[in-house]
């Protein structure tokens, strides 16, 4: 019988006929609790269909229940951009089943610098995933100096003893430029992604060595931003510094949505006169027009795996320690 009102850890004591010390003991993790008392409460919690309070079970347990997103960009970034919005379902499925919650930490407006890795140490959370995070935000730093475990999504910098998965952004720039070498094309520019960032310095290498293979120039590119305004900006400065470009790899699908605007804005028809390759295929590819040629980036799985290896190093249990890479592929369109 309970106390009345939802039923509490004395009535599970009670129910169970152990001390309500047990009981604690026994429903946060089973330590110093014998089999038999372990059995009468678990029994009795069934019966009862008692709730741990997560505040009083975080006294004992040092424990959460909590994890962080963190996505050090603004939030009308998060909202648009299909990576990071695959990222947040990757993360979801793959905390499915558990009791965890999430919580989502992005950069705010104007805000003084330091406020995520402050809350990583302050101990509101049990671990952390982060993704899309510039070599300026120094999360590495403050995951070591919390303590915290910690997956990265994409290459961190620096400190090698992080977790991280990642797409093989070299293997899949390499295919984008490959394409467009192999149509024939003679003076093929890129539209990077943030030179701060490991995927835009990856994608920028592998096309870079890629035309130096092929003997071509590679000195047509512009920096972006990974959207498609940005992009469409700096497609423009590009051809008016390189008019006779031909072909243009774009460092992600949005970015290629820009350089299509910019290139009908000038009448340049693609793929006839400037053919086009993105990077990401997450839904973006597939309503251009022409329909994009782009590179497969299995987002979401990347992410599951990066949060499989978060629930693993909370639960004590084995994890890969080297990083985990997918592998990309070509995905035909109409543009190139």
């Amino acid at each position: 019988m309970t106390s009345g009102g939802p039923p509490t850890l004395d009535d599970v004591a009670r129910e169970a006929n152990v001390s309500r010390s047990t009981a604690s003991r026994a429903i946060n993790g089973g330590e110093r609790v014998s089999p038999e008392a372990q059995a009468a409460v678990d029994d009795a919690v069934a019966r009862l269909g008692y709730t741990p309070n997560r505040a009083a079970r975080s006294l004992v347990t040092r424990r959460t229940d909590s994890i962080a997103l963190v996505v050090p960009e603004p939030d009308t970034l998060v909202l648009t951009d299909p990576f990071l919005t695959g990222v947040l379902r990757g993360v979801t499925d793959g905390i499915a089943g558990t009791d965890l919650q999430l919580v989502l930490l992005l950069n705010r407006a104007d805000e003084a610098p330091g406020r995520i890795a402050r809350y990583l140490g302050s101990g509101h959370v049990d671990g952390a995933i982060v993704a899309s995070h510039h070599r300026r935000d120094q999360l590495e730093a403050a995951l070591t100096h919390a303590q915290l475990p910690g997956v990265f999504v994409g290459r961190p910098f620096g400190d090698a003893t992080h977790h991280y998965v990642d797409v093989d952004n070299i293997a899949g720039a390499r295919m984008a430029t490959q394409r467009l070498v192999g149509r024939g094309c003679h003076r093929i520019a890129t539209i990077t992604g943030p030179l701060d960032m490991s995927a835009g310095i990856d994608r920028f290498q592998a096309w870079r060595d890629t035309l130096g293979e092929a003997g071509l120039p590679a000195d047509a590119y512009v920096e972006g931003d990974f959207t498609a305004v940005g992009a469409a900006a700096a497609a423009g400065r590009l051809l008016d510094a390189h008019p006779d470009v031909d072909a243009i790899f774009a460092a992600s699908d949005l970015m290629a949505e820009g350089v299509l605007r910019t290139l009908s804005s000038r009448g340049r028809r693609v793929p006839d006169d400037v053919a086009v390759v993105g990077f990401d295929d997450l839904g973006v590819a597939q309503h251009t027009t022409p329909r994009l040629t782009t590179i497969h980036n299995p987002v979401i799985q990347t992410t599951m795996a990066a949060t499989a290896t978060l629930l693993g190093l909370l639960a004590g249990a084995p994890v890969p320690t080297a990083p985990q890479i997918f592998q990309p592929y070509l995905v035909e369109g109409e543009s190139a």
